[in-house]
């Protein structure tokens, strides 16, 4: 029976802790990338690509056939004599082929190059649906620590207003004061609780928000804290060329449109191919068997079907050379489609590097206000502190009346709030220019 309780106890314990478990914010990341719908397609969408280079491969072998078939007459038809009799027959044929291709233009070797490049570009996507997901995960769990930390204000606000209550009550009993600075007490009070809902509201959500990106149940899902009380307001990087230089290297968007100009390039080589003569060959071998039912000449006989079939035993060789005289401009025009297509490659490639330039310099700059805003609001906080403290000292002394000291709380309350804002929108704003720059954003 103890042993059953202890099992028992240790099972829920196991339980318990599972549920209660904190996800870093690498774990969450790996996760994401590791069970994100979307990331499991584009890596089915790579498996697929690689099936296309196989198939390419395939073009250089030859190929193998086996036919086989048979017939039954029955009729009139001429005996050697050249006498028409009713004769019924049988007849079956055997054959093997192969055939391949000697030369075609070099369209097979272009075509597997193709396949190849479609292979690189499906990684790419996918380095880029994972670099996306990334950063939507990061966005968000610092959203929730965001979060979390105004919640934090909030219930240190409304413990303060608790105690507060019980001194103005205090004070009003012993008619220090009015009823009325006892009642604005109390709604100072409930408007804190009201606050603490608000927050805890808004704590859910960017829980909720967080979970569906994971793709995971929501309830019992919690997060740990990140080391970010007091972020460096020093830049990470002199000026934005210096990330965008960077980002041409490892960026896989940039890779993508650059891969685009090459497979422009081979479906040019892959449309001239057509001018030129192809050369392919076939290899084949066959047999027969005929049987007569009726109507055989005195002393005539049916071979046996091994003789005949070894008797009958043909071989071919046949080499075809198809050479492209007129196909009404069709490969002329083809050529001149993948040439645009080529030139339309190179100008995305082009706007991609463009748009990187941009996306790069507006998060240059969003950091560097985001860092000015942090550090004011560094300074505003710390000088509201000291300024409730002095309030709360002239309260305690009755020198500061409820209405006044509430509004240096307030600003205090503002401060904090707006202290933790600059905080978070200035850590991810850092993290985007580490993530352009390619280095790791989940530390």
């Amino acid at each position: 029976m103890k042993t059953k309780i202890a099992l028992f106890a240790a099972v829920f314990t196991t339980i318990a802790a599972f549920s209660q478990k904190q996800w870093t914010l690498k774990e969450c990341v790996d996760y994401a990338l590791q069970n994100n719908i979307t990331v499991k397609q584009n890596r089915l969408n790579v498996q697929l690509a690689e099936k296309d280079v196989e198939i390419a491969k395939g073009n250089f072998l030859p190929d193998l056939r086996g036919s086989s078939s048979a017939s039954f007459s029955s009729g009139l038809s001429p005996d050697k004599l050249g006498v028409l009799k009713n004769t019924q027959n049988f007849s079956s044929n055997f054959a093997f082929s192969t055939r391949g291709t000697i030369f075609n233009g070099f369209q097979n070797l272009n075509t597997k190059k193709q396949a190849q490049i479609s292979v690189d570009g499906s990684k790419l996507d996918l380095a880029k649906i994972e670099n996306d997901i990334s950063l939507n995960v990061v966005n968000e769990y610092l959203n929730v620590l965001f979060a979390k930390e105004n919640l934090a204000v909030a219930e240190t606000q409304a413990e303060i207003s608790k105690k507060q209550i019980e001194r103005a009550k205090a004070q009003f009993e012993g008619g220090a004061i009015p009823k009325g600075d006892l009642l604005n007490v109390e709604s100072t009070a409930a408007n804190d609780v009201q606050s603490v809902v608000l927050q805890q509201n808004r704590l859910n959500l960017a829980l909720l928000r967080l979970a569906q990106l994971l793709q995971i149940p929501s309830d019992n899902f919690y997060v740990a804290d990140l080391n970010i009380d007091s972020p460096s307001v020093a830049l990470l990087f002199d000026n934005a060329d210096e990330v965008y230089k960077k980002a041409l290297t490892n960026r896989p968007e940039i890779e993508r449109a650059e891969l685009n100009v090459e497979n422009a390039n081979l479906s040019i080589e892959l449309a001239k191919g057509a001018y030129l003569p192809s050369l392919t060959y076939t290899l084949g071998a066959s047999t027969s068997y005929y049987h007569q039912f009726n109507n055989l000449l005195p002393g005539q006989t049916n071979d046996n079907f091994v003789s005949q079939v070894n008797d009958r035993v043909q071989y071919n060789i046949v080499l075809s050379l198809d050479i492209p005289i007129f196909n009404r401009f069709q490969t002329k025009n083809r050529v001149a489609k993948s040439i645009i297509s080529k030139e339309n490659s190179e100008l995305s490639f082009k706007n991609q590097q463009l748009q990187l330039q941009q996306e790069i310099e507006g998060a240059f700059l969003d950091a560097k206000a985001a860092a000015k805003t942090f550090e004011a609001a560094k300074i505003s906080l710390e000088a509201q502190q000291e300024a409730f403290k002095n309030a709360q000292v002239s309260y305690d002394y009755g020198s500061m009346t409820q209405f006044d000291f509430d509004q240096v709380r307030n600003r205090l309350v503002n401060a904090e709030g707006a202290m933790i804002r600059a905080k978070y929108d200035y850590v991810f704003k850092t993290k985007v220019l580490k993530f352009y720059y390619g280095e790791s954003i989940v530390e």
